[in-house]
């Protein structure tokens, strides 16, 4: 098992990439979005490893999936505080947003039944939560980091694509 600082390391290298910044799909073909979406996707369950701070400023939940690979994924604070909170089953005092969603959905009569990140274009995760509503499960498009929280807060499984593990995915020395 890698300790936090072999964590911290192999982030700062993996994160020392050029990002870019621009809005999801900026510039982006209709055509090539679709297609995207259209490829046959073979899913990996993953688990959180946890919540850490990438040297160069920001937080990032890793995942980690059966074959040892290792998915860094950018979240923001709010995000990185709300999955933390989870992952340690401590609740808030009060509700934070995700577990706000979590209430309404639950009024509403749906539930998570797991997470899929599917796509990483241009340094940007694509994620959808599978919504359970009697017998009719709908795909709702989300921010990566909001589905982890979410996900968690149902103990939801959450995959990863097994094609974004492959690109996105950072060496962990377990040293």
């Amino acid at each position: 098992m890698a300790s936090d600082d072999d964590i911290l390391k192999s982030a700062a290298e993996y994160f020392g990439k050029t990002r870019d910044t621009r809005e999801p799909g900026a510039g982006t073909p209709p055509e090539e979005m679709e297609a995207r979406r259209r490829q046959q996707i073979i899913e990996r369950e993953v688990r959180i490893v946890g919540v850490f701070e990438s040297p160069q400023g920001g937080p990032f939940v890793l995942l980690r999936d059966t074959r040892g690979r290792n998915l860094p994924i950018f979240v923001g604070p709010a995000e990185a505080l709300s999955i933390t909170l989870a992952v340690d089953g401590h609740p808030p005092a009060r509700p934070l947003t995700h577990d706000l969603i979590k209430q309404l959905m639950e009024r509403l009569g749906a539930r998570v039944d797991s997470v899929l990140v599917d796509d990483l274009y241009k340094n940007v995760f694509y994620a959808k939560l599978a919504l359970r509503h009697g017998d009719k499960v709908q795909d709702v498009d989300c921010r990566s980091s909001d589905a982890i929280a979410i996900a968690l807060r149902y103990r939801a499984p959450i995959y990863v694509a097994d094609h974004v593990l492959e690109e996105g995915q950072c060496e962990v020395s377990d040293d």
